[in-house]
């Protein structure tokens, strides 16, 4: 009876230690075997699993032509969970290990692209929120990635929309310095004012907010008592903003910023 007591604990000990165990299925396949699951699930949207399969074959075969093109793929995977930092560090990685890969110029796109979407994404858009009134960060890295895709490959297919991307982040961290300049203007800041309008006006001299950051140099220097500065600086403004809104409250025979205190 003990004998039988004892052979039925140990049929149930073996039976639990099986019990819920994985039996990973692809531990067999070959490196294309595990590609192709892998690019029928990223086709199929299933990301989560088309990463797994991805970082399995990378991780058995890490060297050959299955591999090179699951470290990208694997990079769109990540982007369309909206998962920003797997996204960077993937496209990161392939800049690094594949710098002269032709597929190197969609790497950099791709990494402007979750930081351009980080940005102004549809949570942003919803919230109806000021895109220069948010942190810059995102803004900063995606014009980075950007312009180092158009620069190095002028002519890529990705190189149009890139530039696109890029004319509007100007404009996003030209007014972002801007509002920080008015910020301290109005906080009689005058030295932060003059220096971040400066930097904004240097930094993208072709975003429509120059124009606020002239007036704002204009009044800060003014304050400041430094006449040559803000003579300048008033001049500038004149040639390129004959229309502006600013020169048009003042009086046409008088400094218009006397106006403005």
């Amino acid at each position: 009876m003990k004998r039988s007591v004892a052979l039925i604990a140990l049929l149930l000990v073996v039976g639990c230690a099986g019990f819920g165990k994985e039996t990973d299925q692809t531990v067999n396949w070959s490196a294309q075997q595990l590609y192709r699951d892998a690019k029928e699930n990223l086709d199929s949207l299933n990301y989560e699993k088309a990463i797994k399969q991805y970082e399995r074959l990378q991780a058995r075969f890490p060297f050959g032509r299955f591999a090179l093109q699951a470290e990208i793929e694997v990079a769109y995977a990540y982007y369309k969970q909206n998962d920003v930092e797997s996204t960077v560090a993937a496209t990161d990685r392939f800049i690094k290990l594949h710098p002269e890969n032709s597929t190197v110029e969609y790497a950099y796109y791709l990494k402007g692209l979750v930081h351009f979407n980080q940005d102004v994404g549809v949570f942003g858009k919803l919230a109806d929120q000021d895109q220069s009134e948010r942190d810059p960060k995102a803004a900063r890295d995606s014009f980075d990635a950007f312009k180092e895709l158009s620069t190095r490959f002028p002519d890529s297919k990705y190189t149009p929309d890139a530039l696109a991307r890029m004319k509007y982040l100007v404009n996003v961290l030209a007014e972002h310095e801007v509002k920080v300049a008015n910020y301290y203007y109005r906080r009689t800041a005058y030295v932060a004012a003059s220096g971040r309008a400066r930097y904004a006006l240097e930094t993208y001299p072709q975003a429509p907010a120059t124009e606020e950051a002239l007036f704002i140099m204009v009044k800060s220097y003014d304050s400041l008592g430094m006449s040559e500065l803000r003579d300048d600086a008033d001049r500038v403004l004149r040639k390129n903003f004959p229309d502006s809104e600013y020169l048009k409250r003042g009086l046409k025979d008088q400094p218009w910023w006397r106006f403005w205190k």
